[in-house]
């Protein structure tokens, strides 16, 4: 049996992520008598859990391809929570492009990370493959239209969880689009909205303007909440105390828009200005994980492109991976007043 309740998330905002820098989640891990860490700060030799989610005591919220990756290869995990929160995804041209829709993507040069190490950290691949293929979407054209060009990416071996990767990775194919050797390329978050800014490049689609939530499914939307078996098994007291600390996060983060803006900014190594363009004035009061039908659907939509361009080693059926009753029963603590406030 573990002795530690280990966590980790991404840069982006998040209730459990809120939760751990309001010292909440360390509580919760006190309160059922475990220690508390936090992936991002161990050594490399447990970085790689980030990914695999093998570490018997542990419970990411991070994006959905290296979750559904590690799943489909086998790796004992259950989904207690799915959220959503757009991230500003966007398409960038270059200054002097005339590019000003999804229909004009046709016949040009996409550029597209390559393929990293194993599935799990081919993420920013996953999510420029599909962030084109949303968008091509909306002009009746799919990736056939386009021709992808593969960004050679220079891996830090170094960089050891998809924390660090992403904050470096929001830099792929901005020199390839300056260059010339490009035409277009995918971006998301608040760092790459200050990115785009410096260089001067220039949205041409937007994809968060898209009515459809379909059409804005990538690797963070929706962004799910996945535990180790084992911890769910021997210390569902736990799980169920992490998930009342992150539902307890999101009513304070509701009522304060500015405080969450700040841990926000240490989060995404952003300024506050690519925190208020990447995320806009609403995002603080919908942190609140759910497993709807809607969020599981849109996990399923994500999970079949993922399968379907070879991100995923087998298919597996995503109802089963669901475990509703942690969050159901945090709720319950959460209207009941139980939760340290």
């Amino acid at each position: 049996m573990t002795d530690t309740l280990w966590y980790t998330r991404c840069p982006v905002p998040t209730a459990s992520g809120l939760a751990h820098s309001l010292g909440w989640l360390g509580e919760a891990a006190a309160s059922g008598g475990l220690k508390f860490g936090v992936l991002q700060d161990a050594g490399p030799e447990l970085a790689g859990f980030h990914f695999s989610h093998e570490l018997s005591g542990l419970i990411r919220e991070g994006g959905n391809v290296p979750a559904l990756a590690a799943r489909a290869q086998g790796s004992p995990t259950r989904l207690i929570g799915l959220t959503w929160i757009d991230e500003s995804q966007a398409i960038l041209v270059g200054p002097q492009s005339q590019v000003t829709s999804a229909a004009e993507l046709a016949g040009l040069r996409v550029g597209i990370p390559a393929w990293a190490a194993d599935q799990a950290r081919s993420f920013p691949r996953a999510m420029a493959l599909h962030g084109f293929a949303n968008a091509l979407r909306t002009a009746g054209l799919t990736l056939a239209d386009v021709r992808v060009v593969e960004i050679g990416v220079e891996r830090d071996p170094q960089v050891r969880t998809e924390i660090q990767e992403r904050r470096r990775s929001v830099t792929w194919g901005v020199d390839e689009l300056l260059a010339g050797t490009v035409d277009a390329v995918y971006v998301k978050g608040a760092r790459a909205q200050e990115v785009a800014a410096e260089h001067g490049l220039r949205v041409a689609i937007d994809l968060d303007a898209f009515g459809s939530k379909r059409l804005r499914v990538n690797n963070g939307t929706p962004r799910p909440i996945t535990v180790h078996q084992e911890l769910l098994d021997t210390r569902p007291d736990v799980v169920v105390g992490f998930l009342a600390q992150s539902l307890r996060a999101a009513e304070w983060a509701a009522g304060d828009l500015d405080g969450v803006r700040t841990v926000l900014q240490r989060e995404t190594l952003s300024g506050p200005e690519g925190v208020v363009a990447a995320y806009g004035e609403e995002f603080h009061r919908g942190l609140h994980p759910s497993l709807s039908e809607e969020r599981i659907e849109l996990l399923g939509v994500q999970q079949r492109f993922l399968y379907t361009h070879g991100f995923l080693a087998a298919d597996f059926d995503l109802e089963s991976w669901v475990a509703p009753e942690p969050l159901e029963q945090a709720r319950a603590l959460v209207a009941a007043g139980t939760v340290a406030a």
